[in-house]
């Protein structure tokens, strides 16, 4: 197993890693709505922070040799159900179909508060 580390995607906030490397499989840990430069959630509304979480998803997949055309699942941490239909239209942007399989759920909180978290499961490339 390798371990996946990229400026690309913010860096793990506990003990964990970005994602792993498993035989043909990418693992992503949840990904947050933070600028990977800068630091700074990105958590103005759902829209806003769906497309931050879903680049960092994206940067964590490539430096594991995956994509988002390769991702089998996500699932998906919503901080309010009623960002579903606005988060989807946001996923929409970047998956196409056939749609990966995906779980939705709401939390009733997610780390720095932010409004969404998504991890993913993709076959290598």
């Amino acid at each position: 197993m390798n371990v996946i580390e990229t400026k690309a995607a913010p860096a793990a906030i506990g003990p964990y890693s970005q994602g792993r490397v498993a035989g043909g499989l990418v693992f992503t840990s949840g990904q947050l709505p933070m600028d990977p430069v800068s630091g700074e959630l990105r958590n103005g509304d759902i829209a806003t922070a769906a497309r931050q979480v879903l680049k960092n998803v994206q940067a964590v997949l490539q430096a594991g040799g995956a994509d988002l055309n390769t991702v089998v699942k996500t699932t998906v941490f919503l901080k309010n159900m009623a960002d579903f239909q606005a988060f989807n239209a946001v996923y929409a942007e970047f998956f196409q179909a056939p749609f990966p399989a995906r779980s939705c759920v709401q939390v009733a909180a997610l780390p720095k508060d932010a409004l969404v978290e998504i991890e993913a499961v993709a076959v290598r490339k």
